[in-house]
């Protein structure tokens, strides 16, 4: 086993905020694991919050839907050739490259030609059961080590001979020791024994502004068939404004709370209307019906429908093999059709139990076992010391 003679330095890339969250969780895990070792990259609040001095401002880069990711490529390019050369400059040992496959393959390419002795490392693999499965071979030339936040991917990328273990989602895990309660919740509002729909435009400004009218109708019609329904409506930071400025047009103008608030929300609702995305593995975590709903331009409905090998979106979909959460997109994403899926979530005890079952047999298996962040420390520790350690798990985690 090679030995490390110093502290290493690692050059840490996340630029969204779901990848910002996964950052500060790893940051803690590598301090303990590496202790004396440097950290230098791009990261946002969360990051920021524990102690990480972000190279520049994540938030241009933050993009979603074709056209904006397309935008955004002449800045992506110019920020990724920075890191590379911060990575040379500070002599990174390896760097970590978290979600954002588009920036991390740039970030990586620049990495190669720039600064070649820095390992590479992806957290968070790119979505390859879902659309593009020739990125495998990309990934394998580009990353030294894949580390998977879902349990059905890193077969997927050993198939090409590339380096990949399952860590689990921090995400998930902090959702999981995040206390809640409902019932305050209600108490705080004045909710008292009211149907409440937790309702989530999504985080972005592009996807809450394609969704919140179809949410505001849905919820409204919805309200006509389950009497006393109130719609409550979790804001991301980055659309709190925009959300707040919509909810005073809604015909029943919906309760609007902060994320401080969020896991209590989701807690108290009896079923949810959400955008695709991570929030539909929190909202099972707590025990949420819902129904899931997503919009795009039209520019990115054209290159999705070229790209994508799977008819279901939704991570606990997927993992259960069935479309158990019913997903409405693009043209079936209506108020009319999401007003139907919610009022049966209300009033149809067997769609309710489906659900419920399908979350407690395939939360576990997203889980995984242990913490995720500490997971992926000792791998990417390993990776420093030129240990095979996740050869090692994968045989102790078969036995």
């Amino acid at each position: 086993m090679a030995e490390q003679s110093r502290a290493p330095t690692l050059l840490l890339s996340a630029v969204e905020p779901s990848a910002d969250a996964i950052g500060a969780e790893l940051l803690e895990a590598l301090r303990a694991r590496l202790p004396g070792a440097r950290f230098v990259g791009c990261g946002g609040a969360a990051m920021a919050a524990a102690g990480f001095s972000s190279a520049f401002d994540t938030a241009p880069l933050c993009v979603m839907g074709l056209g904006d990711a397309l935008r955004a490529v002449p800045q992506a390019k110019r920020r990724a050739a920075e890191l590379a050369r911060l990575a040379r400059s500070e002599g990174a040992d390896a760097a970590v490259l978290i979600d954002a496959w588009g920036f991390s393959r740039l970030t990586a390419q620049a990495l190669g030609r720039t600064s070649p002795a820095t390992k590479r490392v992806k957290l968070a693999a790119p979505q390859v059961w879902a659309s593009r499965p020739g990125r495998t071979r990309a990934v394998r030339d580009l990353f030294d080590l894949v580390l998977a936040l879902l349990p059905f991917e890193p077969p997927l990328f050993e198939a090409e001979g590339t380096r990949a273990v399952f860590v689990g989602n921090p995400n998930f895990e902090a959702v999981s020791r995040t206390p809640r309660s409902g019932p305050a919740f209600r108490a705080r509002h004045g909710l008292d024994g009211a149907p409440l729909l937790a309702v989530l435009p999504g985080s972005r400004k592009g996807e809450a502004s394609r969704l919140l009218d179809i949410f505001a109708d849905a919820s409204d019609a919805s309200a006509r068939d389950v009497p006393g329904l109130r719609p409550v409506i979790v804001a991301a930071p980055a659309v709190e404004a925009l959300v707040r400025d919509h909810a005073r047009n809604w015909a029943r103008p919906p309760l609007v709370v902060g994320p401080e608030e969020r896991f209590d929300a989701f807690d108290a609702a009896d079923a949810a209307i959400a955008a695709s995305g991570t929030v539909t593995t929190e909202l099972a975590m707590c025990g949420t019906p819902m129904v899931v709903a997503y919009k795009v331009g039209a520019l990115t409905e054209a290159w999705a429908k070229r790209v994508l090998i799977t008819d279901t979106v939704t991570i606990l979909n997927v993992a259960a093999g069935e479309r158990v959460i019913p997903e409405r997109l693009q043209d079936s994403c209506t108020p009319e059709q999401l007003t139907a899926d919610i009022v049966r979530l209300f009033t149809d005890d067997a769609a309710r139990r489906r659900q419920l079952s399908m979350f407690r047999r395939v939360l576990p298996q997203l889980l995984g076992p242990g913490r995720a962040a500490d997971r992926a420390a000792g791998e990417i520790a390993a990776l420093l010391q030129g240990e095979d350690r996740l050869h090692l798990d994968a045989g102790a985690e078969r036995q």
